[in-house]
């Protein structure tokens, strides 16, 4: 298990002055990026020449994230993501060229997103320190679970805000309610707002709308009743598994499963073997990441004899995501078709 998925269970510098000197000697007509770090407002800031500059179009914008609010005047331009599938969210939005590191590969990007992912640097393989993370100079610092804020590191966001850099906490690891497909659609609408390209969020949510709302369909032609599912993340003494609060639960929810444990008050918690065993799944989902292969997980569960009468054991019904497209990003539309077929069939 790495210590990035263990931190579900436990829960640089002065941002870098962005000159407008060019764009005040262009006319007023012409829209620029104000400053990152100065209060300007609608009507934009102060040129050299007393002038006024235009501000960026959707900017200023202001966003509560996480109970954080933050207005940006512009853009972030030196962001450094934490944690794959907040990467992937970027590159996704075609926002490569605002990252300057990213952190923590869960599994692979995926391989449209592979071109883009190798001129990125990686800060470190894990989590970076506080200092190699002060030492991209950034902006702007997205989190996609709260271990990439980790007080006893020195990350929190307060630390950082201090430091003059801008935060985001993926919105699964924030939210007292149940986690939706909903939430999907605000990460990338507030993301594409943030660094002003709202309307490529626009499109990818109304594109997976379409694409869930396909596969609902198909689901509603074939099944009567949803199958009830168990996810095995990993552990040997417990089962460390899919709660009801996080969007692994939706995942299922939507794919015409039903959680054996949505009762499990959290994105993701441990279960006994005895309730695995109690609650009698037909579909084991496993996660497929990590230095335990998939094969190594599904022989752990068909060698123990605890769980020889479990009807997916019975049947050897399993199937299979990888962690990736288990959490809130952009892979979540695509996960649903996925899944869909293999807890149905």
């Amino acid at each position: 298990m790495s210590t990035r998925i263990s931190g579900r269970r436990r829960t640089a510098r002065r941002r870098t002055a962005f000159a407008a000197t060019a764009a005040a000697l262009l006319p007023l007509a012409l829209t620029a990026c104000g400053s990152g770090d100065s209060g300007s407002g609608k009507d934009g800031k102060d040129g050299k020449d007393g002038t006024k500059t235009a501000a960026a179009p959707g900017f200023p914008y202001t966003v509560d994230n996480c109970g954080v609010k933050t207005t940006y005047q512009a853009p972030p331009k030196r962001a450094v993501t934490m944690n794959q599938h907040v990467t992937e969210v970027m590159l996704e939005l075609g926002l490569e060229k605002s990252l300057v590191g990213t952190a923590y590969l869960d599994d692979k990007v995926l391989p449209r997103y592979q071109k883009a992912y190798d001129a990125i640097p990686v800060v470190a393989k894990e989590y970076p320190s506080k200092e190699k993370l002060l030492a991209t100079n950034p902006d702007f610092v997205y989190g996609g679970y709260a271990s990439a804020f980790e007080a006893k590191d020195g990350r929190t966001r307060d630390e950082l805000k201090k430091a003059g850099i801008d935060t985001r906490l993926n919105l699964e690891y924030c939210t007292e309610k149940r986690t939706t497909l909903d939430d999907v659609y605000r990460e990338i609408d507030e993301i594409g707002r943030t660094f002003g390209v709202a309307d490529r969020a626009q499109k990818w949510i109304a594109d997976s709308r379409a694409s869930v709302a396909k596969t609902t369909a198909e689901l509603k032609k074939t099944q009567s009743a949803p199958v009830p599912v168990f996810v095995y993340d990993s552990g040997d003494k417990t089962a460390f598994t899919v709660g009801g609060k996080g969007i692994g639960n939706e995942l299922i929810t939507r794919a015409g499963g039903r959680n054996v444990f949505a009762d499990i008050p959290k994105s993701f918690g441990d279960a006994t073997w005895e309730q695995v065993v109690a609650r009698k799944p037909e579909v084991i989902v496993i996660y497929d990441y990590g230095s335990t292969s998939l094969e190594q997980k599904k022989q752990k569960l068909l060698k123990d004899p605890a769980l020889k009468d479990v009807p997916a054991i019975r049947n050897q019904r399993f199937a299979v995501l990888p962690l990736s497209d288990a959490v809130l990003g952009v892979r979540a539309p695509d996960a649903i078709a996925k899944l869909a077929p293999q807890i149905t069939r």
